[in-house]
């Protein structure tokens, strides 16, 4: 993304101008004041999670400080930290320790997952049976589908691997990309592939940040553009498969290419994650993740809680014991019937 080195520079700049007013007391409670002191100076979320999950972070502030005691030992310190933090309900927001990952994955969690691995093999086949590069796992099936496993924006995608897949793919009658799971990555390598789907420059969002330590303070809103990729682009329907674990850079790369001709999203919501994390240190060296850039669809709508798809599909556990992926069948007969 060309803003995000701007964004992050503006980023350090205000954080070096609140720095000195975190607590530096290196005790339990000076810990606390200090996670609360920087979520509360940087996290951008605040309003929006007051809005819709009714979170005051000053009663958040009373309701903790409470349970906070010298007696306490750093485990039952960490808890009762994370505790607060996942108030926010927020799969960026972490504290990090030597011995546990503070964490809230209730985004997938709390819903049904609507995969299941040993399935995919049933369409990838084994060994040798399907094509991998970069990460993009691809193969076409019988019905001259064309089936593409994308399980992680970790991994570099590079143009010249997708140019061969695409190369490979362009007889197929259509296209299957199953994002399921896949927990995000690189924003960057999200756009890559987002950008093999459009022939034309196209506005997928805007982006703001965090100006000043008040809730509501922000830049603003700077769209997000994507423009078609150099390479081969895929000119046919396409069916992204999405579920409540699709996080982060996978729901931005939902956002974008829901504004795309020729795209159908199918299965289930996606997790949501649409904050930029950013990283600071407690007193006791702790390490505080959270959310610091706000990314808003092209209507300017909060994604923080996922994206609905356009067709809602679920496993079917009758299914499932045949060894069929009823959203992959659906996405099948969808696109043999366009």
């Amino acid at each position: 993304m060309k803003n995000v080195l701007t964004i992050m520079l503006s980023m350090i700049l205000c954080l070096s101008c609140v720095k000195e007013e975190i607590s530096s007391s290196n005790t339990n409670m000076g810990n606390m004041k200090a996670l609360w002191q920087i979520m509360d100076s940087h996290y951008c979320f605040f309003d929006y999670k007051k809005e819709v999950l009714g979170v005051d972070w000053n009663d958040i502030y009373v309701k903790y400080s409470a349970m906070i005691n010298d007696k306490m030992n750093g485990r039952q310190l960490f808890e009762v930290l994370c505790n607060m933090i996942g108030e926010l309900k927020d799969g960026h927001v972490n504290l990090i320790a030597s011995h546990d990952l503070g964490r809230n994955w209730s985004y997938y969690e709390d819903y049904e997952r609507n995969y299941n691995d040993a399935l995919i093999e049933n369409y990838l086949g084994k060994g040798n049976d399907y094509m991998m590069a970069a990460g993009l796992k691809y193969r076409i099936l019988d019905d001259n589908i064309a089936y593409v496993r994308c399980e992680s924006f970790s991994n570099t995608i590079g143009d010249g691997n997708m140019s061969v897949m695409f190369d490979y793919l362009k007889g197929c009658n259509g296209l299957i990309l199953d994002l399921r799971d896949n927990g995000g990555g690189n924003l960057d390598d999200a756009e890559r592939l987002a950008a093999r789907f459009t022939n034309q420059e196209t506005t997928v969002g805007y982006q703001c940040h965090k100006t000043g330590k008040a809730h509501d303070d922000f830049s603003k809103l700077q769209p997000i553009k994507i423009s078609p990729a150099k390479g081969i682009r895929w000119q046919k329907n396409t069916v992204v498969i999405t579920n409540r674990a699709c996080f982060s850079a996978t729901n931005y790369f939902v956002q974008c290419v829901k504004r795309f001709n020729r795209i159908t999203v199918m299965g289930d919501q996606t997790g949501g994650g649409s904050g930029m994390p950013f990283t600071l240190e407690l007193p006791n060296g702790w390490g505080v993740r959270y959310s610091a850039v706000v990314f808003l669809d092209a209507d300017k709508q909060h994604t923080e809680f996922g994206i609905p798809p356009d067709i809602y599909v679920s496993l079917n556990q009758d299914d499932v014991i045949k060894g069929i992926d009823t959203i992959i069948e659906a996405a099948r007969n969808y696109l043999n019937n366009q």
